[in-house]
């Protein structure tokens, strides 16, 4: 994963372990004191949320400690993990800007663009002035790669 996507859930983790974690624990007990839990609302949903922030903990833990994390400004050439790759879709003439990134940190409205997607399987080798034919759900489509860089 790049050095970002590893602060960026590092962040969480923190977040997680500091300020939602001890949250939830505060409002089991307040619920616990409005007495029978059997039929007490407010006791199962805290309960629900603490399920669900530490299962989120362990999985982050376990992605952060498994994590590889590569510097994409210390590569050049063809198209790799990390490459900030700008396209030209050759139907529509609409050009895009994605970022190869590892799956935990990937997110397409904010351009990360997963590595194991087709989009990125195909992308992977080439270089600038390509073209790129992908199989998408949609059809196939064509793109040409108009700039490559690492940042």
């Amino acid at each position: 994963m790049t050095r970002a996507g590893y602060a960026a859930l590092d962040q969480e983790l923190k977040q997680l372990k500091s300020v939602e974690r001890p949250a939830v624990i505060r409002a089991i007990a307040e619920a616990r004191e409005h007495g029978d839990l059997s039929e007490n609302a407010e006791y199962h949903a805290a309960r629900e949320r603490q399920s669900f922030i530490e299962g989120r903990i362990k999985e982050l833990e376990g992605l952060l400690s498994l994590s590889d994390v590569i510097d994409p400004t210390k590569l050049s050439g063809a198209i790799k993990f990390g490459a900030t790759v700008t396209l030209v879709d050759e139907d529509t003439d609409e050009e895009k800007t994605y970022q190869i990134v590892g799956e935990a940190e990937a997110d397409i409205e904010r351009g990360l663009l997963n590595i194991k997607s087709p989009l990125a399987r195909a992308l992977i080798g080439k270089d600038e002035g390509d073209s790129v034919e992908v199989k998408t759900p949609g059809g196939d489509r064509s793109y040409e790669v108009v700039t490559v860089r690492y940042v």
